[in-house]
């Protein structure tokens, strides 16, 4: 009995110790200076990638060549507005499955560094937070508001038990958590607000998860964005001197491991602004003296990937910017996955300090050029209301805004009625900015020319009494970084004819997407209507019997918005720029029959109206008449912060 009685807690303490080492432990050691993974120190190398930019097909590709440059690490957001697009309703399928993204990960080998906000930034619609919260105007945002706080612990008691098997304590791949984004860079300085959630990543990931935060490499910005109990961490560019940037950190971290959690390898690009460029030399030369020091570092974006749909976000910084279809951010792998001569060369500083993979590097995917594609008019978006908004207008004596109407993204048609005759060019004023983002004017469906804010707020017209007036706005992207968060969308405050105040609006929220992922336009319902100004819809077809990746060129048209078999690729703007085509995965074609293409043009179509269908990627075009300048690229102070 006692032989056995040894036995039994023989068994039971091998049982125990072979459950601690399957457990595993990643930990800051501050006696080294370093991380501890299961108790020897550790240092990381990543690269940012987000799943909402890249389609789910992929994904491994994605993952599979970032570990092959030598990567022990990816760092990814999670975009709660992707996930919670209607209050109290989640989607985690297909392009929002984080969990299987998290399961190729660790498949492929690579460690994840989880930076779940609430807010993200990323260059995306309000930086991750739903557009939802607008509905309360007086809202206060990353603040202890109680109607801020209540939605964000909804969605964390969602959110953060999905993810809960997926740490590295428990076998999976997420080694560290962060909390918030760069709170620092905020206004609000609500250590109440980073306490809170602070309590609620405890509470649900456990106590042996590794929080941090990340902040820039100013002693303001972390004063106010760390807290005690989560490892304060960097970012900056290749423009920063690494050791006064380090410095900075120490002052808050005097022990433990050196972190950029984002080098800006590459920058990202605004409409009407130079396509930005990081040179390699400045790459490579920074991350070999990160890693010399021991450092632990992060490089964004190691692949960007494309900002389908309307999820681009925007900046203000004296004006408002709105970011690009393409999220390319000249990173290591582009766009469309493929390696860049920047890829190699960060490839090549990795090998220096670690072993990289044996082998080749997964291909380029290949590209097709499936040609010139003709188009037809459908007809004018005015002339398309009982199709396009089914439910019909919502009146009002002033206007209301989009989070108002409940319509988030995409336009809306405000119409009204001129109060008396104006023979003579009269002003619609748009006076403080009352136009977010661009307004397409018609009179009697007549297109009269566009409203844009902070660029355009007057455009002279002319009328008789009871003409039809027809504003249809477009939200271009709400802004993701800065004080303005608050960024309400349509028509944002009283536009007024002259001296005279506009009443009486007639609002139609607009279910293009919806209309169209659900097959409209069909082929009987289109007209042969010669082009005209003002926005219109086209369509057309082509055939693809061997489906590849592709890319789609408006030349010669204006502005609008494109769709692919229902799927919203994206915004063009060729008059603008720098962007000129936008990027087709294989995935959105179909073998075996048609393709279409649908086509918003909201200004003025080609004269030929036509598409064309190319095997290369065109980004470097812009228009320097337009609006800005070439600005500084390469680090985190040209009024971004990711």
């Amino acid at each position: 009995m006692e032989l056995n009685g040894r036995m039994v807690l023989l068994l039971v303490s091998v049982s125990v110790e072979v459950a601690t080492l399957k457990a595993g432990s990643f930990t800051v050691d501050y006696e080294r200076n370093c991380f501890s993974k299961d108790g020897c120190c550790f240092q990381y190398i990543s690269g940012s990638i987000h799943y909402f930019r890249v389609p789910p097909i992929y994904w491994k590709d994605r993952l599979q060549k970032m570990y092959m440059a030598g990567l022990n690490a990816i760092q990814v957001y999670v975009a709660w507005n992707y996930h919670e697009l209607t209050p109290g309703v989640f989607d985690f399928t297909k392009s929002r499955d984080i969990e299987s993204f998290l399961r190729l990960a660790h498949e492929t080998g690579l460690l994840v560094i989880l930076r779940p906000g609430p807010y993200i930034c990323a260059e995306w619609d309000l930086g991750g937070l739903p557009a939802w919260l607008l509905r309360n105007s007086t809202i206060s945002l990353r603040s202890s508001d109680a109607g801020y706080l209540s939605a964000v612990v909804r969605w964390f008691h969602v959110l953060l038990p999905r993810l809960k098997p997926f740490l590295y304590q428990n076998q999976g791949p997420i080694i560290s958590v962060q909390v918030e984004n760069e709170y620092g860079s905020y206004v609000t300085c609500d250590y109440e607000y980073l306490r809170h959630l602070y309590t609620i990543m405890r509470r649900l990931l456990g106590t042996d998860v590794l929080l941090f935060t990340t902040d820039g490499n100013r002693v303001h910005e972390l004063t106010c964005g760390t807290l005690q109990g989560m490892y304060a961490t960097i970012d900056f560019g290749t423009n920063e001197d690494v050791n006064t940037s380090f410095q900075v950190q120490r002052q808050f971290e005097p022990k433990g491991p050196l972190v950029n959690s984002e080098l800006y390898v590459g920058w990202l690009d605004y409409w009407g602004v130079e396509h930005s460029l990081v040179p390699i030399p400045n790459v490579t030369g920074t991350l070999q003296e990160v890693l010399q020091l021991g450092a632990n570092v992060n490089m964004y974006m190691f692949e960007g990937g494309t900002n389908f749909g309307y999820w681009n976000g925007a900046d203000y910084n004296n004006k408002y910017r709105p970011v690009t279809t393409s999220y390319d951010y000249d990173a290591p792998l582009s766009e469309a996955g493929d390696p860049r001569e920047k890829y190699h060369a960060v490839r090549t500083v990795i090998s220096k300090f670690r072993e990289v993979p044996v082998g080749p590097v997964p291909p380029p995917t290949l590209k097709v050029a499936y040609g010139r594609v003709s188009m037809t008019k459908v007809g004018a978006l005015v002339d398309l209301l009982q199709v396009l908004s089914p439910g019909g207008a919502t009146n009002s004596t002033y206007p209301l805004t989009f989070e108002e109407m409940e319509q988030y993204f995409g336009l809306m048609l405000y119409r009204t009625w001129l109060p008396s005759g104006v023979e003579k060019p009269t002003p619609l004023l748009s006076l403080l900015n009352a136009v977010h983002d661009r307004a397409y004017v018609l009179v009697n469906g007549v297109y009269q020319g566009i409203l844009e804010r902070d660029n355009v707020l007057q455009l002279n017209i002319t009328g008789r009494q009871g003409d039809l007036l027809d504003l249809v706005i477009e939200n271009m992207g709400r802004i993701n970084f800065g004080p303005c968060l608050l960024d309400f969308k349509g028509l944002v405050r009283n536009l007024s004819l002259g001296d005279t105040i506009l009443t009486g609006w007639s609002i139609f929220p607009l279910a293009i997407d919806e209309m169209v992922a659900n097959g409209w336009p069909q082929s009987a319902q289109l007209d042969a209507k010669p082009a005209a100004q003002g926005p219109s819809f086209y369509s057309g077809t082509f055939s693809s019997p061997e489906p590849q990746d592709t890319y789609i060129m408006l030349q010669n048209w204006t502005k609008g918005q494109v769709w692919i078999n229902g799927f919203n690729v994206g915004r063009y703007w060729m008059a603008r720029g720098p962007q000129q085509t936008l990027f087709v995965p294989k995935s959105l074609l179909s073998q075996h029959s048609p393709n279409k293409v649908t086509v918003l043009e909201l200004e003025q179509a080609a004269l030929v109206p036509e598409v064309e269908f190319l095997d290369h990627v065109v980004l470097a075009a812009w228009n320097d008449g337009k609006e800005g300048t070439a600005r500084d690229q390469g680090d985190g102070s040209a009024g971004t912060i990711h």
